[in-house]
């Protein structure tokens, strides 16, 4: 019956495909990788050639070969199909290969190089020679991009903190100093430690140019608005050129910050800033933290409108950038639960409501999602929730939603979140799966996922508005993120709203614990102190509030910038930085510590794929977010995976000095199919979860190769049956 259905579908869809381009990529895209060919994904072969790890890879247009480059300082050619190396060609560069790209419409002839050299290098593959050396940049050279169709133009992303644009067509780019290459400066933006990790051009719009850098923001530049121009430094003393790329002769360590002056002034809207909601509002606590925050890729989908970034120190994010989505913070200012006037609950609201019976759209008798018995007046539980009409579960959706109540209760709070995103594939609009998942998300605690649980809320209550158990856990959620102030004014408004559960125990406890915490964290003068009998405020008081703690928490924490520079950020940044967009969907369970070259990539239209610093590559659902394989795709560190352009072939590198190729294998190589795959992928997401906050001095013995005991003192539920509470190991890079 499937295969019957697939069939059809097929056969549905090549009926109704257009004649023109774009919809033959579509139909591409749908089906270069399925469930079925997913499933069915093994290792084929491993490309040895290099002697070094292996840090970028990249197919050509055609797809008939794949461009590798190592530490090395070769990049190979190979043509996967007959399993061969084509070239081995010694680039000139005196530090590993970052970044390898075939220039557009060159026949495949010219093939460009950073490294850790600072240098840029232009390759003749025909003539096996190095035509052009590109000595702009004075650190290393992270990322390079091309644009589809663009022949002669590329861009460049280094740890200087600058974009470059190269027109090979140009003779002033082959000079070291003085040509205008420099598209996008962040020095000036966000201080002498910027550093550009990586950037992307978009494909359907190539004007459209997305950076990544070591902070939780990636900018989406209009390429339109930006006029490129000379480099300018401010320096100390002067010295001779020393053969590392440097084109002023200045040992690295004494020459400063880019200062800007003398740069073309930088329109307000040349760029869109997109962030996860969480992460502004907390910097403080990451630097605490034995991780930085930094992107390590940015990628566009083929249709140019959804980025993915593998954010170094937290998760996979998907963001659209054609929808505008304002991060939870904004939100909340417009959702009546948090500070539209009160609803006294009534007898009124019987007419427009139904009363759901529990165990079904409604709450659930006894004890519920939230870990706790659902909170009612007298501290009894909820037997029956009064709710709008809003589309009732399917019978799939019915069943995901008691498998998931059910892993929950039982404390598998991983595996209910899965439950709850299929259940929520079937019938996305239910309020009452939001909230549950909400609840998983508070037990849960993995990062980002309070956060993802007041989204969730907040997606609840504009559903059914009047939907108790998201409104109570909103203000739980505030709590958790440190929001006091936005914690206190939104159980204010459930007060209002309830008042025959202020009495409630669940209820008092919290309002005690927000207080304490409001009072423990005020500021000295008496201006910050927080009002309780002042139960709303303006808009502006609330947007305010939103930046009170990372404002105390800075101020503590600040580092002297005699030390290592500016680290003040422009009014101009302040600005961009204020107007961040947030994620549409998170991918969780991939650890990214430990190199920051880690990739992330789609597979097809329905799958997202990205590399971890457990030897592993994970493979989640793009719809759900769920996992659906993690596969073993190094000894050490996956950090590259590029799929074929069409076919589902996918290629991965990383510490070991191999390419491995992985195409769908037969039915009948079952065990060819599962000798790699980690057979419990949510131990394997809980591991790296505890990997990435592990204590900086387990970190450094990981990274050296010992294994550490993950006993937690303060943890009395720790299964020390399960191997991946017990122990801890990453390899080093």
């Amino acid at each position: 019956m499937h295969s019957s259905k697939q069939r059809l579908s097929v056969t549905d869809d090549l009926v109704k495909r257009p004649i023109w381009k774009s919809g033959h990529d579509r139909m591409r895209q749908n089906y270069q990788f399925t469930h079925e060919t997913v499933k069915r994904l093994g290792l084929d072969v491993e490309l040895e050639g290099h002697t070094g790890c292996v840090n970028c890879l990249e197919w050509n247009e055609s797809g008939t070969i794949l461009a590798s480059g190592s530490d090395d300082c070769h990049i190979n050619l190979w043509n996967p199909f007959r399993r061969r190396l084509l070239q081995s060609f010694s680039t000139g560069h005196s530090g590993n290969i970052f970044s390898v790209k075939f220039l557009p419409q060159s026949g495949d002839n010219l093939v460009i190089s950073g490294a850790g050299d600072n240098v840029i290098r232009v390759h003749d593959l025909v003539q096996k020679v190095t035509v052009h050396v590109l000595r702009h940049h004075i650190s290393r050279v992270k990322r390079l991009a091309v644009a589809p169709n663009t022949p002669a133009i590329f861009w460049s992303a280094a740890e200087d903190g600058t974009i470059m644009q190269f027109d090979l067509r140009d003779p002033s780019v082959f000079r070291s100093s003085g040509s205008r290459t420099i598209l996008v400066n962040l020095n000036p933006h966000i201080g002498s430690q910027a550093e550009a990790k990586c950037l992307a051009i978009n494909p359907a719009r190539p004007e459209l140019l997305a950076v990544g850098a070591n902070d939780p923001y990636v900018r989406l530049y209009d390429r339109r608005f930006l006029k490129p121009f000379a480099l300018r430094t401010s320096t100390v003393g002067s010295g001779q050129s020393d053969g590392s790329g440097n084109p002023f002769g200045i040992p690295f360590e004494r020459l400063s910050f880019f200062t800007g002056e003398g740069e073309p002034p930088m329109p307000t809207d040349c760029v869109q800033y997109f962030a996860p909601g969480h992460l502004p509002l907390v910097p403080c606590e990451y630097r605490r933290r034995p991780r930085s925050l930094a992107a390590t890729y940015v990628n566009f989908s083929e249709d140019g409108r959804e980025l993915l970034v593998n954010l170094g120190g937290e998760q996979v994010y998907l963001f659209d950038i054609q929808q505008s989505r304002k991060p939870a913070s904004q939100l909340l200012l417009d959702c009546p639960a948090f500070t539209g006037p009160p609803v006294v609950a009534g007898d009124h609201l019987k007419e427009h409501c139904t009363k759901e019976p529990n165990g079904t759209n409604g709450s659930v008798k006894g004890r519920g999602p939230n870990g706790a018995k659902s909170i009612r007046p007298n501290g009894a539980a909820i037997e029956g929730h009064f709710h709008r009409h809003y589309p009732r579960l399917n019978s799939a959706g019915e069943r995901f939603k008691n498998e998931a109540n059910s892993q929950f209760q039982n404390g598998n709070y991983s595996a209910s979140i899965r439950l709850y995103a299929s259940a929520l594939e079937q019938t996305p609009d239910s309020p009452v799966l939001l909230t549950n998942r909400a609840a998983a998300y508070l037990k849960r605690q993995w990062d980002g996922d309070v956060y993802a649980a007041l989204q969730d809320c907040l997606l609840a209550l504009r559903i059914e508005p009047d939907y108790l158990k998201a409104h109570f856990r909103m203000a739980r959620c505030l709590f958790e993120l440190s929001w006091y102030q936005q914690a206190h004014q939104c159980l204010q408004q459930f007060r209002q709203r309830h008042p025959e559960y202020a009495s409630n125990r669940t209820f008092q406890t919290l309002d005690k614990e927000i207080r304490t915490a409001i009072y423990a964290t005020s500021d000295e003068k008496s201006s910050d102190t927080v009002s309780f009998e002042k139960d709303s405020s303006s808009q502006e008081d609330m947007q305010d509030a939103m930046t009170d703690g990372p404002r105390r928490s800075s101020r503590k924490r600040r580092r002297s910038p005699s030390r290592r520079g500016s680290t003040e950020i422009s009014e101009l940044e302040k600005e961009w930085r204020s107007k961040a967009l947030d994620y549409e969907q998170r991918f969780c369970g991939h650890c990214n510590t430990t190199t920051d070259i880690k990739e992330a990539n789609f597979l097809g239209s329905h799958f997202i794929c990205a590399g971890s610093d457990d030897g592993s590559f994970f493979i989640w659902d793009r719809r759900t977010t769920n996992i659906v394989r993690v596969l073993k795709g190094d000894d050490s560190i996956v950090n590259c995976l590029q799929p074929h352009p069409s076919a589902p072939i996918l290629a991965t590198s990383g510490i070991d000095p191999v390419v491995r190729i992985w195409t769908p294998l037969a039915d009948d190589e079952e065990t060819r199919i599962s000798e790699r795959e980690v057979e419990d992928p949510l131990v394997a997401a809980a591991a790296n979860q505890r990997r990435m906050n592990a204590d900086p001095l387990e970190v450094m013995l990981m990274n050296m190769g010992y294994r550490i005991a993950m006993d937690e003192a303060d943890d009395s539920d720790t299964d020390e049956s399960d191997p991946s509470r017990r122990v801890i190991q990453c390899r080093p890079s």
